[in-house]
């Protein structure tokens, strides 16, 4: 059994019994950056396309979520849907530009994209502008069936909804389209070369991890029961991408990892105040220093090297 399923089978237990021994919101919270930072990890760790503004998705499906549920009074997984959809629908349009450019030029787009969506947010009125979209009643899902109001329940079907976007990670990576992803990435003129038509995969790839993220992003509104500006901001782009460096790129545990362990430092370190932000750049450093390949690639390599031969 390799290291990162160990892993997998040890944070998945823990995650079971997480609820009884800690803050059920924050663990929700964290579940919610953590398939966010799965879903940028896809695009970055396993296509090679470093996006500066994959919190657009992110924050623009907790939107969607709360007006569908606040405004037009629907129920959450029609709202999830709503995110999900209106997430997947922006990053192809993002992509689509996007994919023309590679390096530098390609994350430029995005950070340009992010930011107009940043500012169509703060003039939209169905955004709530600089308050935000507040008080998003928690309704129950499945017509009635489970009951949310209750943060343990709730919190099962988060887990849920992490599994679910999780294991669909899982799946792309192992299949022969996430092969495809893994040879563009490593040489995309020879990917080329061999038939591939390396704009339509990676543009797939972009509006999957789109997705992804905006599946994230509504989860959390439904959660918190509100959606602001932070969560389309520069800054949470930059901090999906701390989270996935300091787990470990093309790794499908690190990013899961690295955003348990921002969040928590955010959450237990909040009383130093914008010391918080000094506090993370240093064990960024550190890490990217003394860690290359991230948390969970360092220890994945060491597990490699403790195994016996043949």
């Amino acid at each position: 059994m390799t290291a990162q399923r160990v892993m997998g089978v040890v944070l998945l237990v823990a995650a079971l019994v997480a609820p009884w021994f800690a803050y059920p919101i924050f663990l929700m919270t964290a579940l919610c950056f953590a398939l966010f930072a799965c879903a940028f990890n896809l695009l970055l760790g396993y296509v090679g396309l470093m996006s500066f503004g994959h919190a657009m998705f992110f924050g623009i499906a907790g939107y969607f979520f709360g007006h569908v549920v606040k405004a037009w009074d629907m129920a959450p997984e029609v709202g999830i849907l709503a995110g999900v959809a209106g997430a997947a629908a922006l990053g192809a349009v993002t992509g689509a530009l996007a994919i023309r450019r590679q390096g530098i030029y390609f994350a430029m787009i995005t950070l340009a994209f992010a930011q107009m969506i940043y500012f169509f947010c703060i003039q939209a009125p169905f955004t709530g502008g600089e308050d935000g979209l507040q008080g998003i009643a928690r309704k129950p899902l499945l017509g009635g069936l489970i009951p949310t109001k209750d943060d343990r329940v709730l919190y099962y079907v988060v887990l849920a909804i992490f599994l679910f976007g999780y294991g669909t990670i899982y799946r792309i990576i192992h299949s022969p389209f996430g092969q495809v992803l893994k040879a563009i990435r490593d040489n995309e003129q020879r990917a080329v070369s061999l038939g591939y038509e390396a704009d339509r995969y990676k543009l797939l790839a972009f509006v999957l991890s789109a997705a992804l993220a905006g599946l994230a992003g509504a989860t959390k509104a439904m959660v918190l029961q509100f959606a602001t500006l932070t969560d389309v901001s520069a800054a949470m782009s930059g901090e999906v991408v701390l989270m996935a460096l300091v787990g470990g790129l093309g790794t499908i545990i690190g990013p899961v990892v690295g955003a348990f362990i921002i969040i928590t430092m955010q959450n237990y370190l909040a009383a130093t105040g914008e010391f918080v932000l000094v506090i993370q750049g240093v064990i960024f450093v550190v890490i990217v220093m003394a860690f290359r390949k991230g948390l969970v690639g360092e220890l994945t390599d060491w597990w490699k090297a403790r195994r016996p031969a043949g």
